[in-house]
């Protein structure tokens, strides 16, 4: 009977202990999926701000570009929402000095980013061109952008750290609870044996989770594709919308611009005939200063529109375009450029591919290499054709390449939107090389 009696107290005293551990780990556990549960709140909203701040962005961006007021509904509808959002995450912040500071410095980058955007708005809707270009085309976008990504991403990754913490606080909770119940069943066979049985529903549970999870990630990596692809169509899409405006622009300058300047140069020479020959000397010295600045002026506009839309490539073609390109780049920097240039028959698109990537590469030559000579070759196959761009400046590791350098990045989207694969090559003191292959357009079928 004694036996007995011990063996319902050790019982007893065992289920007390089971229920204290399991009280003190759910008690635990339910605080720390709280604390997870609000930081992801707060993550969440920090993420759809910089989400509105984007879209808002990119509504008056359209609108600035296109002028249609569709952009504008947008534009509205994400600053509306970025008030309610700051307003939510003041609240979530509240009891936190350290990071109420971030995020009232957050708030006030949010506003200055509002302030540039509904100021560059109002500026093209008062039909101020220059300035509002003049906004797009600086860096105070950017600048706003870098500071609120920067700010939120502060707040992003405390919220993170303090989710991980009480990630850790379930799993210590768990781990404690396991380490009870394991030390309580022990005291007895039947105990054990319930223990076994927890222990392979577990199991089972933790393949029902996995499989649940594989599912999930597997649906995730479908979006994460849908949205690469989406993301590449869209970037296609402005590269081809940029080069249309700037076919557009050097057009306008040509017409405009050259026919105002042709226009200044005839009556600067009527001038001079009106003159005639006792002219005084200081009036003819002005003339021919005139003269020659309208000449100059001439030659600018001529060179803006070169940069702007080559007008060689449809009136001389790719090979006479680089050649123009590689000895005018030559001119200007004092860098030896060689040139082996095949003829080669492509469609207007994949030549203006082949002319910006010589362009951005030799620029980037200027610019970086400290090179003596550089080498530019188009090679023409059967079913494809190859441009290689090849100097013997610094180089650089390729590893290192810092992520906010978009060089190498346009290009490389370029080639690619063109169906084509675009190699880097280079290392520290060895020189740099590029190479993109295009594959050539399929010729029309033969009609009988």
């Amino acid at each position: 009977m004694g036996r007995v009696g011990l063996s319902l107290i050790l019982a007893t005293l065992a289920a007390c202990v089971l229920i204290g551990i399991n009280e003190i780990g759910y008690n635990q556990s339910a605080q720390a999926l709280d604390d997870i549960a609000q930081y992801t709140q707060t993550r969440s909203a920090l993420s759809r701000l910089l989400q509105h701040v984007v879209d808002a962005e990119t509504g008056s961006r359209g609108y600035l570009l296109t002028g249609d007021p569709r952009y504008l509904e947008p534009y509205n509808a994400a600053v509306a929402e970025i008030g309610q959002h700051l307003d939510g995450l003041r609240t979530s912040y509240a009891g936190n000095p350290a990071e109420y500071n971030t995020l009232t410095q957050l708030t006030y980058n949010v506003q200055r980013k509002l302030t540039e955007m509904e100021m560059s708005v109002r500026m093209r809707k008062q039909g101020n061109e220059d300035a509002w270009k003049f906004v797009l085309l600086s860096d105070l976008g950017k600048e706003h952008m870098d500071a609120i990504r920067e700010q939120a991403g502060k707040l992003i990754d405390s919220a993170t750290r303090r989710m991980d913490v009480a990630q850790e606080q379930v799993r210590r909770s768990l781990l404690f609870s396991r380490i009870g119940i394991a030390g309580v069943t022990v005291a007895a066979l039947l105990a054990f044996a319930l223990y076994l049985n927890q222990s392979n529903r577990l199991k089972r549970f933790g393949e029902l989770q996995q499989a649940a999870l594989q599912q999930e990630r597997d649906l995730l990596e479908g979006q994460v594709r849908d949205r690469t692809a989406s993301l590449a169509e869209l970037a296609t899409h402005l590269q081809q919308v940029r080069e249309e405006e700037r076919g557009h622009l050097a057009r306008e300058l040509h017409d405009e611009l050259g026919a105002l300047l042709t226009a200044a140069k005839l009556d600067v020479a009527r001038l001079k005939s009106k003159l005639g020959a006792p002219a005084a000397p200081e009036i003819t010295e002005r003339l021919q200063h005139l003269t020659e600045t309208l000449n100059s002026g001439i030659a600018l506009k001529r060179r803006i529109i070169e940069d702007l839309r080559p007008s060689s490539l449809a009136n001389l073609g790719l090979t006479a375009s680089l050649e123009i390109l590689a000895r005018e780049f030559s001119e200007r920097s004092g860098i030896e450029v060689a040139t082996s240039l095949e003829p080669t028959e492509l469609d207007e698109s994949r030549q203006l591919t082949i002319y910006r990537l010589v362009q951005e590469s030799l620029t980037n030559v200027g610019k970086y290499a400290e090179a003596k000579t550089v080498d530019v070759s188009l090679r023409n196959y059967s079913n494809h054709v190859e441009v290689e761009i090849r100097d013997d400046g610094k180089g650089f590791d390729t590893r290192s390449v810092r992520a906010s350098t978009h060089g190498i990045a346009g290009m490389r989207h370029r080639v690619e939107a063109a169906g084509g694969k675009l190699t880097v090559e280079s290392r520290p003191g060895q020189g740099t090389r590029i190479a993109a292959v295009l594959p050539k357009p399929a010729a029309p079928p033969d009609k009988a």
